[in-house]
């Protein structure tokens, strides 16, 4: 992984209080993880970090979008995204960050990195299922649904009419069951 220094908020020079910072998440981002699902993001990232006294609560919020391609037809689309989460930061004996809304760091640490949280958050904020919004309304035009729509299984006609031209005798028959 590489070098997450703009994430680290260094809060032991902070006051008691709600402090603000703010993040412009693009691909260089996702990169540091060595994710490469997007063919472009661009996010914005607000955090709100709240000193208290024996803990830190830092609220997460972002919007934005990201571009992926449709699960249906290949194309690529601008999805938009957005998604808040929650950490507790609290002090103990030694890191562990099991939780994934509250982290303990040690005493004496001194900044909190959340390039992780960050990239969690957005990550699970992308659905599994990624449909173009076009195919929703049926404005896109590509290739792929032209040839689907040609491919499209009609109904036969001539089974219908088949169905239709029954036997009068099996009508006397089910007419035994039903006079019972």
């Amino acid at each position: 992984m590489k070098n997450t220094k703009e994430y680290l908020i260094p809060f032991i020079g902070l006051k008691p209080g709600k402090h603000h910072f703010e993040y412009q998440i693009t691909n260089e981002f996702f990169e540091i993880f060595d994710y490469s699902e997007y063919q472009d993001s661009n996010i914005k990232v607000n955090v709100v970090l709240e000193k208290k006294s024996t803990l830190l609560e830092l609220d997460f919020v972002h919007k934005g979008s990201v571009n992926v391609p449709c699960d249906l037809t290949s194309e690529d689309f601008d999805l938009p995204i957005k998604g808040k989460m929650k950490l507790i930061v609290r002090f103990g004996e030694e890191f562990n960050n099991e939780n994934e809304e509250l982290l303990i760091l040690p005493h004496g640490e001194f900044e909190v990195d959340i390039a992780q949280y960050i990239y969690e958050m957005i990550v699970l904020s992308v659905p599994l299922r990624r449909v173009h919004p076009g195919v929703k309304d049926g404005s896109l035009k590509t290739e792929a649904l032209t040839k689907l729509n040609e491919l499209k299984v009609k109904e036969d006609k001539k089974e219908i009419k088949k169905e239709e031209n029954i036997d009068p005798r099996w009508d006397k028959l089910k007419q035994l069951l039903t006079d019972k």
